[in-house]
């Protein structure tokens, strides 16, 4: 079934149900009104009997004499029988005082009696009474009659009672006016049915067409159209729906563009690294068939293997790097962090790269305190620091490199800054991407193999929970700052 056919059989069944409690409660509210006005109705006509002809008279000798004005009664008779009101007065439950020829004779309970020589006025919706034929009382003239009806109770100057008065009206006279109020009332809920029906297409046919539209958009986005945009109102549900697509859709066109950039540099990545190793492998290969075959000279042998042991290392390195950038993206890594001195460490690599920052003209320079203790895992951060401090050597001739330590606000930071090409503001946005070189023409560079060196750093000082921050400008130069955040801070971070 369609889903707007089940909304509509939803919201129909919904206003069906209402129109049916709201007409079982209109009935009953109408029915129990029509008796209630009725019940009021004949206690008024009770009340005025009982004061205009009905009336008690005490003689010399104190007795009381309880009367009825008959002229007044009769009167009083025609003009409800028009109306087809009866009424009948009695002196006990069995006994009619009037009318005595004919008329309707209710049947009064022992309890009713009781209740009436309380003071209480008695209620009856659907009572039979007895219709009694002209003449004498003959059981067989007497036929059944559906009444409402009050019994009225009267009382003397004693406060004994000495009458009930009863008033009634066919039960049918009642039920015939409820039956036009009720058809009425059925004309109405049957209008309002055919209205809601109209109102629940008109609401389903309307929350129908926008999932329509959220599914034409679900196509074109699985056809691979990602600009695809719904516009919506933020009034509902559906619009927020709508808002979550909108910008789910902007993830995927994002995504797809940094999955394309991705690709571009995975195959330039894989051009280099082919360009990289090939160059070594064929050094390797050619001074290999030289040795084999006896054409290079003995002097120079030992100066082939030195040149093969370094092109082995450097594949060795290249190979390595694109292990560990994989091991830490994937989360394979565990950092064993603990608090050591860090100058040490600094000296260490400045005796390690002095020899490199020569070749290139540099100086390699070391600031910082006597002892500083850093919290970090040991491997890691010499990593981190000889990667940047090598990286700052790839990009600076003739100029000046300086490693820095201080402490810092619950923090230990260290600053790599060189006198290289530096950065534009578009290359230093891309440092930190795989594969990236800010310099193409440095990519088959002696240290510079894979352009991974960065992208590690970041990933790494991430892993710390620490900071890297780079300023650059062209042709002035470059600084690296890394903020490892101490023991405290971290665990709390954890």
């Amino acid at each position: 079934m369609k889903l707007i056919y089940q909304q509509m059989l939803a919201f129909f069944t919904i206003i069906v149900l209402l129109l049916t409690l709201l007409g079982i409660f209109f009935f009953q509210l109408t029915k129990s009104l029509i008796y209630e006005n009725a019940w009021n109705q004949l206690e008024g006509y009770a009340y005025s009997l009982k004061t205009d002809a009905m009336s008690e008279t005490q003689t010399s000798k104190g007795k009381v004499i309880f009367s009825l004005d008959s002229e007044k009664l009769q009167n009083y008779e025609l003009l409800l029988q028009n109306q087809e009101v009866h009424f009948t007065i009695y002196t006990s439950r069995n006994r009619v005082l009037y009318p005595q020829t004919m008329g309707f004779q209710s049947i009064i309970s022992k309890k009713d009696w009781r209740k009436l020589k309380k003071g209480n006025i008695i209620r009856r919706k659907n009572d039979l009474s007895w219709k009694r034929g002209p003449g004498d009382f003959k059981e067989g003239d007497r036929q059944q009659q559906k009444m409402t009806d009050i019994l009225a109770p009267c009382f003397d100057q004693q406060g004994d009672l000495v009458a009930v008065i009863s008033v009634g009206a066919k039960v049918s006279s009642l039920e015939e006016s409820f039956a036009k109020i009720q058809r009425s009332l059925i004309y109405m809920l049957l209008i309002s049915a055919a209205i809601g029906v109209a109102i629940s297409y008109l609401v389903a046919h309307y929350t129908t067409k926008r999932i329509r539209q959220l599914q034409r958009a679900t196509r074109q986005v699985a056809s691979g159209n990602f600009n695809i945009q719904i516009p919506n109102k933020d009034r509902d549900e559906i619009d927020d729906l709508a808002n979550d697509f909108n910008s789910m859709t902007f993830s995927l066109k994002k995504s797809e563009k940094e999955i394309k950039r991705q690709e571009e540099q995975r195959r330039q990545f894989m051009a280099d690294a082919a360009h990289e190793m090939r160059t070594p492998l064929t050094t390797i290969n050619g001074l290999l068939e030289g040795l084999a075959y006896d054409a290079i000279p003995e002097e120079s042998k030992a100066k082939s293997i030195e040149l093969m042991r370094n092109e082995t290392k450097r594949l060795i390195r290249l190979v390595n790097e694109n292990l560990d950038y994989e091991k830490i993206r994937s989360g394979q890594i565990l950092l064993k962090r603990q608090n050591f001195e860090a100058m040490h460490v600094l000296h260490n690599i400045q005796t390690q790269l002095r020899k490199k920052a020569q070749s290139a003209g540099d100086t390699l320079e070391v600031t910082g305190p006597n002892k500083l203790n850093v919290f970090a895992d040991y491997d890691r951060f010499v990593q981190v620091i000889f990667n940047v401090t090598q990286n700052a050597i790839q990009f600076t001739q003739n100029g000046n490199i300086q490693i820095s330590a201080e402490k810092g606000f619950e923090s230990t930071i260290f600053r790599i800054s060189d006198t290289g090409i530096g950065m534009t503001p578009e290359q230093l946005k891309n440092i930190w991407e795989r594969y990236y070189k800010a310099d193409a023409s440095r990519k088959n560079s002696k240290y510079g193999e894979s352009g991974l060196g960065l992208a590690i750093v970041q990933q790494l000082m991430q892993l710390h929970h620490g900071k890297v921050e780079v300023i650059s400008h062209p042709d002035q130069g470059t600084t690296f700052t890394l903020i490892f955040p101490d023991e405290k801070l971290t665990n709390d971070k954890v």
